[in-house]
């Protein structure tokens, strides 16, 4: 990508620090917006993350998100045992636009302009997905929120946030989990002493089958030399130390 579809890496609100990403994809899972519900969407935790993603575009960073739909619907869950694996995908790509709308609502709320673009025809909510269209979206310093999965099934949403970093030639993929405070050396539900790996490749993170993102979008990620933060959503302060160049959390690299 030419260097002047980036950003200059520096603050747009007076007295802002510079960011060392110009253009990044933040991977949202479900999960991250139940704050500590059981399912569905937590107000207080889609707020937080419209305050963590207002700073970044102060620091001058182009961002999109990529959201996905466990709080709602996972095709491969219990909830969606003997539906045809194809329908019970498509409707968690459906499943995403609650939330993106809902992302989208809060973003608008902290002074952002938005737009949402889905893979799966909805044009009374949501712009097609269109690549071009979704850079120009960015360079016009919009955010701009990917629902409806690749629109194809059996790719996950981290599958769809591979493809769309490529795509628009994002620097990174910022990985938001729940809680959890980055890639761990074993579940900590089953391993209490589980500890943070704060650095690994993307071979290792196959290899080992660690939680970072499912094969096919880590394969995507290694072949294109495309780096994953993998960080603690529930700390607001977090992508803010990231986009300074701080470390936090688990980088994976090919190096």
């Amino acid at each position: 990508m030419d260097s002047k579809q980036h950003p200059q890496h520096s603050g747009t609100e007076a007295g802002a620090p510079a960011s060392v990403f110009g253009r990044i994809v933040l991977k949202l899972s479900g999960e991250a917006l139940m704050g500590t519900n059981d399912y569905g969407i937590d107000p207080d935790r889609v707020t937080a993350v419209a305050r963590q993603v207002r700073e970044a575009t102060d620091m001058g960073v182009e961002v999109a998100i990529v959201v996905g739909a466990g709080n709602i619907f996972r095709g491969v869950s219990g909830t969606a045992a003997g539906m045809d694996r194809s329908t019970a995908d498509y409707m968690g790509m459906i499943a995403t636009m609650l939330n993106a709308l809902a992302i989208q609502d809060a973003l608008e709320k902290v002074g952002l302009v938005t737009r949402v673009q889905s893979a799966i025809a909805m044009q009374e909510v949501a712009e097609p997905y269109i690549r071009r269209r979704a850079m120009r979206h960015l360079e016009k310093k919009r955010v701009v929120i990917f629902a409806g999965g690749t629109g194809n099934p059996f790719f996950t949403t981290d599958t769809t946030a591979a493809l769309r970093a490529l795509e628009i030639g994002a620097e990174c993929i910022l990985m938001a989990k729940n809680n959890v405070e980055g890639v761990l050396d074993a579940d900590p539900r089953v391993v209490p002493t589980a500890t943070l790996i704060p650095k690994l490749s993307h071979m290792e993170a196959i290899e080992r089958g660690l939680k970072v993102m499912d094969t096919t979008a880590l394969t995507l990620c290694m072949d294109n030399r495309l780096p994953i933060l993998v960080f603690n959503m529930a700390d607001e302060a977090n992508i803010g130390r990231i986009l300074r160049g701080d470390h936090v959390g688990t980088r994976v690299t090919t190096d």
